[in-house]
């Protein structure tokens, strides 16, 4: 009458569903690690861009340094770098005048050349650094021999100037022989100008003569140019002449017979 249930049987249910199986709890999935999700999937690498290095700084140059004994109060510098010597035109109490060449150009100026040795003193010394100076300001005035440069090594000092290829007044004199009052008058207008210009210049030349002017050209009527500066000073403005002034500064043979 009842129903029989014995084991192993399944009753199934009366509305035709078979039972779910057990209810069993499902664990939270773990999320991959940075390593395996690193592997699984590379992050983007950052574009690698070239830099070029920063372009060296020259290694500074030593810079040299004067020589105790320099008179010019700077460091040595040849003057055969820039310029060829060659045959000489002149001689004078301290110093050779040659023809020079410049080694860039081919150009021709002439080199005084000043032994040190033949500077005995200080004031010797001071005299040729002076006699720079004035030729230094003097220089593009007319009837000026021109100033090009000026270099010292360890025997002399060198400047370097416009070459007049006429060569000296007294040569010219000796060689012409005489001269008319016309041809006179007009070299005696060309020194009084250079006096001229040296004066309104602040500067005294105190050593004209026909062998300090030369003769630009060897043309009759070539312009007359002053040269040699070695006893020059510079004229204070206000103030009387100082004892160099007043000091007796002549040639002999160019001296009177009463200063004598």
């Amino acid at each position: 009458m009842g129903a029989c249930f014995s084991k192993g049987h399944t009753v199934p249910e009366s509305n035709g569903y078979s039972r779910p199986p057990p209810y069993q709890e499902t664990k939270p999935s773990t999320p991959p690690s940075h390593h395996q999700t690193h592997q699984q999937s590379p992050l983007p690498q950052p574009e690698t861009r070239f830099v070029p290095n920063p372009p060296m700084k020259p290694t500074p140059k030593p810079q040299p340094v004067a020589q105790p004994d320099a008179i010019l109060g700077r460091p040595y510098s040849d003057v055969r770098s820039v310029y060829t010597l060659g045959k000489e035109l002149g001689r004078g109490q301290f110093g050779v005048t040659y023809l020079c060449t410049e080694n860039s150009t081919g150009l021709q100026y002439a080199c005084k050349s000043i032994s040190k040795r033949k500077l005995h003193n200080k004031n010797d010394r001071e005299d040729v650094k002076k006699e720079i100076q004035i030729m230094q300001h003097l220089t593009g005035q007319a009837n000026i021999v021109e100033f090009k440069g000026v270099y010292e090594d360890k025997n002399s000092v060198h400047l370097v100037m416009e070459l007049c290829a006429g060569g000296e007044l007294f040569d010219r004199i000796i060689a012409k022989g005489h001269y008319t009052e016309k041809a006179a008058a007009g070299i005696c207008r060309a020194i009084v100008n250079v006096v001229n210009i040296c004066n309104f210049m602040g500067v005294m030349h105190r050593d004209l003569k026909p062998e300090n002017f030369l003769l630009a050209t060897k043309d009759e009527g070539a312009m007359l140019k002053a040269t040699d500066f070695g006893l020059s000073v510079f004229i204070e403005e206000g103030h009387q002449p100082s004892v160099p002034f007043q000091k007796l500064s002549l040639i002999d043979k160019y001296a009177t017979i009463d200063i004598l």
